[in-house]
């Protein structure tokens, strides 16, 4: 078990009807394992109605129009501290394969990458490539997957001026992170590459392709695989 991890985590209360839950201060599996149980302990929980899990905090919002919030936050404290963390079991986690089309095109950053790290830009691709991420959080918009961690030979930070336009697909990175941007909106991360996959079904019950816990692996697709699958190459 991680060093950092706090167990119980600290409860802190950040409305009248929602608290955070701090695990650590370090971004780690071991510490999203144990976030993912707890998790699963407060699911159908009495009085609690959504669960945001995060890298290393959990945000549990209740109903105080039905419910005592002293006794819910009583509750998800005595739920969170039962755990054993010896006989923690991981759930076989779902894994999501990713083909993105590397190019200058659709990657403009790619050769910035590839200079600011000291590498070729086939080396950049292929240590993304190589790595198993894990989806620790999904946010900013729906199905936008936040996934660590980034091997360090190709970490970069974020642009210090953010694009008004992102293309749909696009894949990035920003520090220890890595994404694909499931719509057009702004962003300011390192665009390396696209796919023609899309993570967002607004006809299914699950919504996005990617949920939290999941192992997603990105494979190198040609140009002319990702124009076949439908890529778009303009956008920007």
């Amino acid at each position: 078990m991680a060093d950092a991890l706090i167990f119980p985590p600290d409860v802190d209360m950040v409305s009248d009807h929602a608290c955070l839950l701090t695990f650590s201060n370090t971004i780690c599996n071991e510490v999203a394992d144990v976030i993912a149980a707890v998790s699963r302990a407060l699911r159908d929980s009495l009085g609690v109605v959504d669960l945001v899990p995060s890298y290393t905090t959990l945000l549990v919002v209740f109903d105080t129009d039905h419910f005592d919030r002293f006794n819910i936050l009583k509750h998800i404290q005595d739920i969170s501290a039962a755990i054993d963390l010896q006989k923690l079991s991981k759930q076989a986690q779902n894994e999501v394969e990713i083909p993105v089309y590397y190019g200058s095109e659709v990657g403009p950053d790619l050769e910035d990458i590839a200079a600011h790290c000291g590498l070729s830009t086939d080396e950049v691709i292929q240590l993304h490539c190589a790595t198993r991420y894990r989806a620790y959080a999904i946010g900013f918009s729906p199905g936008f997957a936040f996934l660590g961690n980034v091997p360090e030979a190709i970490r970069m930070p974020r642009k210090t001026t953010p694009r008004l336009k992102v293309p749909q697909g696009s894949v990035a990175i920003a520090e220890q992170q890595t994404a694909v941007y499931p719509s057009v909106s702004p962003g300011g991360w390192q665009i390396l590459g696209r796919t023609p996959v899309s993570l967002v079904d607004w006809e299914s019950d699950s919504l996005a392709l990617i949920q939290v816990g999941d192992t997603i692996r990105f494979k190198p697709m040609s140009r002319e695989d990702f124009l076949a699958q439908g890529g778009q190459l303009n956008g920007f």
